[in-house]
């Protein structure tokens, strides 16, 4: 079985492809708000999955991480305008702490190729 990576730098590559599953690494975005950060990350993972020969439809699991839990009601009202209706994955949330303080919401997706 073939294991296809994608814009691989040293530490990680942004997209791996395995027997018909996609998994991009951990996507973060920039804006000053948490609703902000999340169109960004979403805008950013439509055009991973569109790279790597898929869609938001194909979403088999979002792993999202929030640097604080209070802001988990303006990432879903982000979250559900962009989800496809009848296309929820299996989704988890929690809170940790980010790579940098700015942050406030990274999203971790796998899905299934087209």
């Amino acid at each position: 079985m073939t294991i296809t990576r994608m814009e691989t730098g040293q530490r990680m590559s942004k997209i791996v492809k395995h027997n018909g599953t996609i998994y991009l690494c951990g996507q973060v975005g920039a804006g000053e708000t948490v609703a902000d950060q999340t169109r960004d990350c979403l805008s950013r993972i439509e055009a991973l999955l569109e790279q790597a020969g898929s869609d938001k439809t194909h979403i088999l699991q979002a792993i999202i991480w929030l640097a604080d839990m209070q802001d988990f009601a303006e990432m879903n009202a982000v979250w559900d305008a962009w989800a496809p209706e009848g296309h929820a994955p299996a989704r988890a949330c929690g809170e940790a702490k980010l790579a940098r303080e700015a942050l406030k919401v990274e999203i971790i997706i796998t899905a299934a190729e087209m």
